[in-house]
């Protein structure tokens, strides 16, 4: 059995948009966001270079990751730790184009990176210290979004209270 639960995954194939963090080389953080997030298999994750050439470059010379991933109504979420493989050829890299054409993506990919998770940690919101119910926060950041949508500010102001 592998590190990453059903519910890991889940998260990682509903929200698809994760925050990697990498290590520069002066040893600063990078911060960046990636939308094309996937599970590969029980201890590994995937996400494509379409754009991302400081993530690249870092793992490259430092394969340390960090990913964080939440569902933004109920506040949830994981953060996966573990080290990357920029892979730029080779039988996965094939693999994850071809998937990728066939769904059709029509962007370049680069690279694939495939991270080895080695720790997942939950992430929540605060707000469950209040004793909020997972329904309720739903119903909360839900009636915020739709009033984001809706350019409502007056409500988005209620709805995040």
């Amino acid at each position: 059995m592998g590190i990453l639960t059903a519910d890991m995954k889940r998260i990682v194939n509903e929200q698809k948009l994760g925050f990697v963090a990498t290590v520069c080389p002066d040893g600063t953080p990078n911060l960046s966001p990636k939308g094309t997030m996937e599970v590969w298999d029980d201890d590994h994750l995937i996400f494509v270079d379409v754009r991302s050439p400081r993530t690249v470059a870092n793992l490259r010379s430092n394969p340390a990751i960090e990913i964080n991933l939440v569902d933004q109504l109920v506040r949830k979420g994981y953060r996966f730790k573990g080290t990357a493989e920029v892979l730029d050829s080779g039988t996965i890299f094939d693999r994850v184009v071809a998937s990728r054409r066939a769904s059709g993506a029509a962007n370049t990919v680069r690279a694939v990176v495939l991270v080895t998770v080695t720790r997942a940690l939950p992430i929540t919101s605060p707000v469950y210290d209040l004793g909020l119910s997972e329904a309720d926060v739903r119903e909360r950041y839900l009636r915020y979004w739709q009033a984001l949508w809706s350019g409502d500010e007056a409500a988005r102001v209620v709805a995040n209270e």
